[in-house]
């Protein structure tokens, strides 16, 4: 296995893996936070980074039938959420591409990089 390279994000509002401290997006790219997970309240991301997916599997969420992945952090393998691959209904598409991070996975740190 190669080197395992992790991307940093600078400024404030940054949520990061609660497991291993690693950088997955920032609270500025929140899109909703009307979102549920298995492990209670989640937040729907615009981007992440730092993450990995599973497999496109059919689920079927409060909202409808959806294509989804399991997205998981690429340092410690935590299943932090999953991503939108598609959506059946049309009032749906708007989540095509993005990331529900669960907010049990995460925790938010207000520091800076330089």
């Amino acid at each position: 296995m190669g080197k395992l390279y992790l991307k940093y994000l600078s400024g404030s509002g940054v949520y990061v893996c609660n497991t291993c401290n690693s950088h997955l997006s920032y609270h500025d790219e929140i899109i909703s936070k009307h979102f549920h997970g298995r492990h209670g309240k989640a937040y729907l991301f615009n981007k992440a980074i730092n993450v990995t997916t599973g497999p496109l599997e059919e689920r079927n969420l409060i909202t409808g039938l959806h294509v989804v992945c399991d997205i998981y952090c690429i340092n410690c393998q935590t299943n932090v959420g999953w991503k939108y691959k598609e959506a059946y209904n049309p009032t749906e598409q708007y989540k095509v591409g993005k990331y529900v991070l669960e907010k049990a996975k995460l925790r938010k740190e207000n520091t800076f990089l330089h």
